[in-house]
């Protein structure tokens, strides 16, 4: 099974946080159901520590770009744009030789 590390949005206010949420849960259940193992570090860390906190923040993102070693590929879901935080994510897989895919669920891709 192909290990994949998902980027999405996340960042906003309380709205788009949520609709980000839901967002990642659908790219989470696309990427399941192309048959690859996918971590969304941004879903996970976020239960446990503070996006509104910058120690924290810093704390789940290093701890999921830590992943990375370990996945196949990074797949963006760019339906929402491409925050901060996902180029970041972006960045870092291409600077370790990791495979940058672009993904759409609404079928518009924008890289």
């Amino acid at each position: 099974m192909r290990r994949i590390i998902i980027e999405s949005p996340y960042a906003g206010g309380l709205l788009r946080r949520w609709l980000n949420r839901r967002y990642a849960r659908k790219a989470l259940r696309d990427s399941l159901m192309r048959g690859e193992s996918p971590l969304a570090s941004h879903l996970l860390h976020t239960q446990c520590l503070s996006d509104n906190d910058p120690h924290e923040r810093k704390i789940g993102i290093d701890a999921g770009l830590a992943w990375g070693a370990e996945a196949d590929a990074t797949v963006v879901y760019a339906d929402n744009g491409i925050t901060p935080g996902m180029r970041l994510g972006i960045e870092r897989a291409k600077v370790e030789g990791r495979p940058v895919e672009y993904r759409s669920l609404y079928g518009k891709v924008a890289s």
